[in-house]
């Protein structure tokens, strides 16, 4: 077993030849540094490179009482919406020098209360929370405001002074998403909306029925059906396929269905198929979110992509600049930001023959 020992300041200045004292303020790049000859920094780093010094940042931590962490917190892991999202967190935080501390709050209202709290005790410098449908059922606003940090929510459109937000314009997704069908041709449009108490479905909704308003779009109220409140994402696919077999057994002809979300749309599809209704053949499907396995689905899904990456950073970018608000001694109020979606464009949609 080999056994390692930690480079010290004390060793680094028996290597350089200078006192402790001095390797301190020029491996620190304390005020003082700026009084030490260039030369002696330079032997001094030199030292510090050939044993392999590494500063112990914990220790810098405490006595700078920064701890240059992010706290954040995601309502449900299993949730595909999430990855890009973190992906865009974490190269932010990356590049910005902040590591983030990932808790899984797994829908459980006692779980984020005590999380929250260890994310505190560790003096985490912000947080950012990845809303879920959950977020409608429990008030975890009232904890966040409390932290008195810079805090992001993500996918939730809030309006205080004290935590941001950042979300994706849904009207305008649901608009494109429509516009996009009645363009091929279709009338004929069968919808599986999001649960009434989801945040995202009213402005879904509202970007529908806009637009069937200025083309003269009829909504056939038995082509309509709810998505029923859940807290397990991946239930959505169960959902769409059940409500899709609905659709169809009310013999009420539709050229084309659109979706909630992807994993709602995943299930659409194979309802239809189990039905012997060819994608987009027989029917057009559309999805909203473009999740990671939109471009592998059979047919690959056409759907509005959420810039769920650049949702990310943005959240990361809002909390370091609230951080050095915090360090500036700023007075920094909330952010909201809302990003516009785009069409996707894949194959399971078509022309109307």
């Amino acid at each position: 077993m080999v056994k390692t020992s930690v480079i010290t300041i004390r060793d680094v200045a028996k290597e350089s030849g200078f006192s402790s004292t001095t390797v301190s303020i020029v491996l620190n790049n304390a005020p003082l540094a700026r009084y030490i000859p260039p030369a002696t920094k330079k032997r001094i780093e030199k030292a510090a490179k050939k044993l392999g010094y590494r500063p112990n940042l914990f220790a810098r931590s405490l006595r700078s009482k920064r701890s240059h962490t992010v706290g954040v917190m995601v309502f449900d892991m299993t949730d595909p919406y999430c990855t890009l999202i973190l992906r865009g967190i974490e190269n932010s935080l990356y590049q910005s020098s902040y590591l983030p501390i990932l808790t899984d709050v797994q829908n459980e209202r006692s779980r984020f209360e005590r999380y929250l709290e260890m994310l505190l005790d560790r003096r985490v410098e912000a947080l950012i929370v990845l809303a879920n449908w959950l977020f409608v059922d429990i008030d975890v606003l009232a904890d966040l405001e409390k932290s008195s940090i810079p805090t992001v929510m993500i996918g939730r459109e809030l309006r205080t002074d004290t935590v941001s937000s950042v979300i994706v314009d849904n009207e305008i997704g649901a608009h494109f998403a429509v516009e996009h069908l009645y363009q091929l041709g279709h009338r004929k449009i069968a919808f599986i909306r999001g649960p009434k108490t989801l945040a995202d479905s009213a402005p879904r909704w509202q970007g529908i029925r806009s637009f069937a308003k200025s083309t003269g779009l009829e909504l056939d109220p038995r082509l309509i059906l709810d998505l029923p409140e859940s807290q397990d994402p991946i239930s959505s696919f169960e959902a769409g396929y059940k409500l899709t077999e609905e659709l169809i057994k009310r013999k009420r002809p539709f050229t084309a269905l659109m979706a909630f979300d992807d994993v709602t749309a995943f299930g659409a599809i194979r309802a239809l198929a189990k039905a012997g209704l060819r994608v987009p053949e027989h029917c057009s499907v559309i999805g909203f979110d473009d999740v990671a396995a939109c471009s592998f689905y059979t047919p690959p899904l056409t759907t509005i992509r959420q810039p769920m990456e650049a949702m990310g950073a943005m959240a990361a970018n809002l909390v370091i600049e609230g951080i050095n608000g915090v360090l500036e001694k700023r007075e920094i109020s909330a952010v909201h930001r809302k990003l516009a979606p785009e069409l996707a464009v894949r194959e399971s949609t078509r022309s109307l023959p």
